[in-house]
């Protein structure tokens, strides 16, 4: 392990506070100085008033250390791997976007993320057209030496990850659970593959349920690995979608796959071709086309979020985000006034306003304050 065990643990803790994001641990340690000195004297300070807006009970940073140090013995057993925004092993190109994970949990081999890499992506109700596209583009991906990044969902997603591995290439699968947790079920042989065989990520303490609002947080990082994202089949409001939109946020390359007209999966990769996405219909096309395909940790991109506005669309917004975002102003509006004009508490506003802000939409203020971005 590179980064000392009680630096891990601090990550790990400040992790796992309720009101400190992704964007926001960032911000605290460079601040701060190190995730250590955030549960001692001033740091200390600061991180109780940043928890505090999302909980009416009190906050001590120290029982989060403590459960935190807990936690390390347990992933050890589980042998599961902890990479830091500290690590020599963190993913290069991750790292690059604008809110990377301050954790990142890894079951598998950690040089699978030295490869190049593409991200694979489509409907979990895959036509037979899908299923063959997806097949004959990822076979040819793995033979050039390109790793596959996924979500290891039914669908497109367990096609490309299981294709990958048939043609004895790499495959990354990012979780929106835990990695003691299986997600879906059905899936159970091939998590078991891609822990062999390549890696398993995810941001989100053992123990966490696939929920909903996970899933958003999940495809930016599917997003944030690869050198480029491809949509295979989706319908107008699938997740993939989010996950293309991410990719152009992160400066990355989208591609799609043409579909038929006659088809409701066509129209999600219709719509991106329509905005620019470059359309594929070989491996070759995604190697040739690949502007930014790079040996990961050489950065040639300006980042996204500086000087842009890249907001997803807002008809990819899930009905609760865009209930929170009509309540936020283009003055700074405070954490209770929203919670106020939603009709909603406090705490349910956490997830909700943390995937507006990684979706590019609003942003967070001195003093627990969002404006629309």
């Amino acid at each position: 392990m590179d980064v000392p065990r009680e630096t891990t643990a601090a990550w790990l803790a400040l992790n796992s506070i309720k009101g400190v994001g992704p964007v926001h641990a960032k911000e605290l340690v460079e601040k701060y100085g190190s995730p250590v000195s955030l549960f001692e004297g001033e740091g200390r300070a600061a991180l109780i008033r940043c928890a505090a807006a999302f909980s009416k009970e009190a906050v001590e940073p120290r029982a989060f250390l403590d459960a935190a140090e807990k936690l390390l013995d347990e992933i050890d057993r589980a042998g599961i791997a902890v990479l830091t925004l500290e690590s020599q092993g963190y993913p290069p190109l991750l790292r690059e976007i604008y809110a990377p994970p301050p954790v990142l949990f890894v079951k598998g081999r950690l040089d699978s993320f030295t490869r190049h890499a593409c991200g694979v992506v489509g409907t979990r109700k895959m036509s037979q057209y899908g299923r063959s596209a997806t097949a004959s583009i990822v076979k040819r991906l793995a033979e050039k030496q390109v790793a596959i990044v996924s979500g290891l969902a039914l669908g497109i997603d367990t096609v490309a990850h299981q294709t990958c591995l048939d043609s004895g290439g790499v495959t990354i699968a990012v979780l929106g659970c835990g990695l003691d947790r299986v997600y879906p079920a059905a899936n159970k042989k091939l998590f078991d593959r891609i822990a062999e065989n390549g890696a398993l990520v995810s941001e989100f303490d053992l123990g966490s349920l696939p929920e909903a609002f996970h899933f958003p947080r999940r495809n930016r990082i599917i997003a944030g690995l690869s050198a480029g994202v491809l949509v295979v089949e989706a319908p107008r409001k699938s997740g993939s979608l989010i996950t293309a939109n991410y990719a152009l946020q992160q400066g990355r390359d989208v591609f799609a796959v043409p579909g038929s007209i006659f088809s409701a999966a066509s129209d999600g990769t219709f719509s991106l071709l329509k905005s620019g996405a470059i359309p594929v219909m070989s491996g070759d096309d995604i190697i040739e086309n690949m502007q930014h395909l790079r040996m990961p940790g050489v950065s040639d991109v300006k980042a996204p979020h500086e000087g842009l506005n890249l907001a997803m669309p807002l008809e990819l917004l899930s009905p609760a985000e865009t209930e929170i975002f009509s309540c936020i102003e283009a003055e700074p509006l405070r954490l209770d006034a929203i919670a106020e004009k939603a009709g909603r508490a406090i705490p349910e506003l956490f997830d909700i306003l943390l995937n507006l802000e990684l979706k590019g939409h609003i942003r967070q203020v001195s003093g627990q304050q969002f404006v629309r971005a």
